[in-house]
C-alpha cells in the first residue's frame, strides 16, 4: 500500500524518458559512426600514399640509372640511343633495374607506361640487354590498376620542361626527368608532389 506523499513515475514520465535516453544513444551513435567514417577514411588515405611513395621510388630508382645506351632500335641498321619520352610512357636503359634479377646486369630495357587497354593501370616491362628489340620484347614486371595517372616530364639543356624527349634528336639524355603518379579512391584522386630525378648523364 502507498504511502501518503509517496509518488511513482506515470507512464508518460516513462515514455518521455525512454525517449529522451533514446535520442542521447542516437547521438552518441552517430557521432561514433561519423568518428569511425573519419578514422577508416584517414587509414584509406594514408594506405593510398604509402603506395604512391613505394611506386615513386621504384621508378624514381630506375631513372636515376639511366644510361645512354647506343643499340639498334627495331628495323633501324643504325645504333641510336636507347631512350624515348612520351607524356605518359618512357622507354630507357637503366643499370637499376626497378625489380632486380637473380644476378646482376650491367644493362637493363626499361618500359614504365601508363596502358588504357583494360582500364588505367601502370605496367613496367623489362628485359636483359643486349637483345634485339628490347622494348617490343619486354617481360611485364609489374602491372598496377592502382595508378590512374603517370606523367612525365624532360628537363632540356636551356632548363625548360617538355612533354616528350627524343634522345638520338637531343644527341643525349635529359638532364632530368619529373614524374607524377596518382590514384583514385572513393572518388577522390590522392596524389603526391611531382618527383624530380636527375640523370647523371645529360649529354653525351
Amino acid at each position: 500500500m502507498r504511502r501518503r506523499g509517496e509518488r511513482g513515475f506515470t507512464l508518460l514520465e516513462l515514455i518521455i524518458a525512454l525517449a529522451i535516453v533514446g535520442a542521447l544513444l542516437a547521438v552518441a551513435f552517430g557521432g561514433l559512426r561519423v568518428a569511425l567514417a573519419a578514422w577508416t577514411q584517414g587509414e584509406d588515405r594514408a594506405e593510398a600514399h604509402q603506395h604512391l611513395r613505394s611506386i615513386a621510388l621504384i621508378l624514381s630508382r630506375a631513372l636515376a640509372g639511366a644510361y645512354p645506351y647506343r643499340a639498334a632500335a627495331e628495323l633501324a641498321p643504325t645504333p641510336v640511343i636507347l631512350f624515348r619520352g612520351a607524356e605518359d610512357r618512357i622507354e630507357l636503359v637503366t643499370q637499376a633495374p626497378p625489380f632486380p634479377f637473380a644476378i646482376p646486369v650491367a644493362f637493363t630495357a626499361v618500359v614504365i607506361a601508363l596502358e588504357t587497354d583494360q582500364g588505367p593501370a601502370l605496367v613496367v616491362r623489362q628485359r636483359v640487354l643486349p637483345n634485339r628489340d628490347p622494348f617490343i620484347q619486354a617481360t611485364v614486371t609489374l602491372h598496377d590498376p592502382g595508378i590512374q595517372t603517370l606523367e612525365f616530364r624532360y628537363l632540356n639543356a636551356s632548363g625548360a620542361w617538355q612533354p616528350t624527349w627524343d634522345a638520338e634528336a637531343e644527341q643525349g639524355l635529359p638532364r632530368a626527368v619529373q614524374v607524377t603518379v596518382a590514384t583514385t579512391r572513393g572518388g577522390r584522386t590522392e596524389a603526391l608532389p611531382p618527383l624530380t630525378v636527375v640523370l647523371r648523364t645529360g649529354t653525351l
